[in-house]
């Protein structure tokens, strides 16, 4: 078969790819990316409808925005880092054991995802309030002397979003490792290198693709997370998801809003180029290792 052949054929094969993803495509087309052109020219425009600077002059001088974006790139990091410690030994522990029971865990691990995030999220609320389940067994136990302020606040925030977003993160890891040859840890371990020593040289470069993955995955998610914030938060965490609704809710400020939202979408754009920045960097120095 010609040359000229074969290209028609690739040609006509990636039309075709193309007519199938089509439909998709035009979905997310008009349910994703209209909206978001809508905020932005929104975010430009006042109340008269003319074009202004105004509603971004007015929420870059406000201290509650920075508040915000502080709060927000907290929670988000301090996931990041929980998902990783917790994570990470546990995805290693399923990809170590048969397939079997590896699968059954992971069942496990992935009901919290078959439930509604509001029900998880009031379910929360109801094992660390003062008088939850966790303070009342703490007290029982003898280990407190009165009820641990574990909610409304940061630290209950983050309890509740880690729950969520761990399994997220445990798939990519542990399909990564997974993938991981095992006669490459047999080596390894055959020229004298220690448990500890072949984890560290040999199965963590090697699922650092997945391990950044499921990282990408935890961080640009929660950026925008409203609901868990908004009832483990109590009012008193108020991420810039909170920010905005607060600016519709009360001062029906949509220019405001827009702006606002406007500006946790280049948070997210900035923080998904970065984390793309530093995997290209990885995958170059692996290629030259």
């Amino acid at each position: 078969m010609s040359t000229a052949l074969l290209q028609a054929d690739v040609r006509r094969e990636r039309r075709f790819y193309l007519s199938l993803a089509l439909p998709a495509l035009l979905l997310v087309g008009v349910a994703a990316m209209l909206p978001v052109f809508w905020i932005i020219r929104q975010s430009f425009l006042n109340l008269g409808g003319n074009v202004t600077m105004a509603n971004y002059d007015k929420v870059i001088a406000s201290g509650l925005t920075w508040s915000a974006l502080g709060t927000t790139l907290a929670l988000s990091a301090s996931t990041l880092a929980i998902c990783i410690l917790i994570g990470v030994p546990l995805a290693l522990t399923l990809a170590s054991t048969s397939t079997r029971i590896a699968n059954r865990v992971l069942i496990l691990i992935m009901l919290p995802l078959w439930t509604s995030i509001l029900v998880r999220t009031y379910g929360w609320l109801v094992l660390l309030r003062r008088d939850g389940l966790v303070n009342a067994s703490l007290q029982s136990l003898g280990l407190t002397d009165a009820p641990l302020p574990l909610v409304y606040n940061f630290n209950g925030t983050l309890i509740g979003m880690v729950h969520y977003m761990l399994p997220l993160f445990v798939l990519p890891v542990y399909a990564a490792m997974r993938d991981i040859d095992t006669n490459l840890i047999r080596a390894a371990a055959s020229m004298g290198a220690s448990l500890w020593h072949c984890v560290q040289t040999v199965v963590l470069p090697l699922s650092v693709g997945g391990i950044l993955s499921g990282s990408t995955i935890v961080f640009i998610y929660t950026l925008g997370f409203f609901i868990t914030p908004a009832v483990l938060g109590g009012g008193k965490v108020n991420p810039i998801s909170i920010r905005i609704d607060r600016t519709l809710s009360t001062f029906q400020d949509w220019g405001s809003a827009s702006a606002l939202g406007v500006l946790l979408l280049i948070l997210v754009l900035l923080a998904g180029a970065v984390l793309y920045g530093i995997r290209w960097s990885l995958t170059k120095v692996g290629r030259h290792a």
